[in-house]
């Protein structure tokens, strides 16, 4: 997978929408018959794990080459590092001036 896609994958708000933009992605290869998205934490990192599966062999074969993306049993495997947002504090606007 190309920087550029990876960092646009990295970029994702929430899983629906690396769904979206993930599927997308794939499009370009043929038709994706199966996507899913399974979120992830590891040593403090917050991950999505992408499982997908292509109509046709011949695709999946391009999709692998095009994007670098990996085979695991039968699956095409994508592993992204989320981006943490982190919430902003508002317990200023709440607390009293004593």
């Amino acid at each position: 997978m190309s920087p550029l896609e990876l960092d646009q994958l990295q970029q994702c708000p929430d899983i629906a929408t690396l769904q979206t933009v993930l599927g997308t992605m794939c499009a370009r290869f043929g038709t994706v018959t199966q996507l899913n998205i399974l979120p992830a934490a590891h040593a403090g990192k917050h991950q999505a794990l992408c499982f997908l599966r292509m109509a046709t062999e011949e695709e999946e074969e391009q999709l692998m080459s095009g994007l670098g993306i990996g085979r695991f049993g039968g699956e095409l495997v994508v592993v992204v590092d989320l981006r943490v947002i982190e919430p902003q504090r508002t317990a200023g606007l709440w607390s009293s001036a004593a």
